[in-house]
Parts: C-alpha cells; structure tokens; sequence
C-alpha cells in the first residue's frame, strides 16, 4: 500500500477563483476515486489553516499513474499558479498498520511487502 500525503496552504483568493478551485477539487475527486488501486482519501484542515490530505493506494506503481495523469498534471500546474500558497507532498509504502477498537481490540492490519511486523506496542 502506498500513502500520499499532501500538505498545503492555500492563497487568498477572489470568490471566483475559490469557486474554480472547489470545481476542479471535485473532478480530481472523481478521478482519483476511479483510478486503478485507488483505496481512500481524506482532508484535514489544522486550525492555522495547513491542510492535510491523506490518500491511499494498493502500489507505488498506481500512485504514480495517478500523479502522471494528463488531467491530474494540469490540475496541479493550475494549483501552482491560481490556489496554492505553497504546498509539500510525502509519499511512500505503508510498512506497519495497526488499529483499535473496543469490539475488537488492537490488531495487526494487513502489512505490505517488507512490512515491519507490529511488536506488541
């Protein structure tokens, strides 16, 4: 599984370019839902307003697809130019997952190809 983090702080913007930018983040959306090995994203917004978006694929290799798409790639010339203050993106493999619930307690989630294994913590 490949995790892309997504950092970014926005510009100010004029009503129109927050309206084209709300577009275009629907259609990224969209594709990224259907790309091959798409799994999950997620936005989080800190309250100094850096945002966080988490998104998950099964492989490095549709990750990559997905970032090299001809729509995506003009999708983040436009960002660079119209909505993106800055920005800093993370990538690579998940190598330990665990999680916790009071149904089932902490388990060992599925790791990936050379993942660590979970040591009890």
């Amino acid at each position: 599984m490949e995790m892309v983090l997504f950092a970014s702080r926005m510009r100010d913007m004029p009503p129109e370019d927050a309206a084209e930018y709300q577009t275009l983040l629907q259609r990224m959306l969209e594709l990224a839902s259907a790309a091959p090995g798409f799994i999950s994203h997620k936005t989080y917004t800190a309250p100094d307003g850096e945002r966080m978006t988490v998104v998950l694929f099964d492989s490095a290799e549709n990750a990559a697809r997905w970032a090299n798409l001809p729509e995506h790639r003009q999708a983040q010339q436009r960002g660079r130019e119209r909505f993106y203050a800055e920005y800093r993106v993370y990538a690579g493999p998940v190598t330990r997952s665990y999680s916790f619930s009071p149904q089932t307690g902490r388990r060992l989630e599925q790791p990936g190809p050379g993942a660590r294994q979970d040591a009890g913590r």
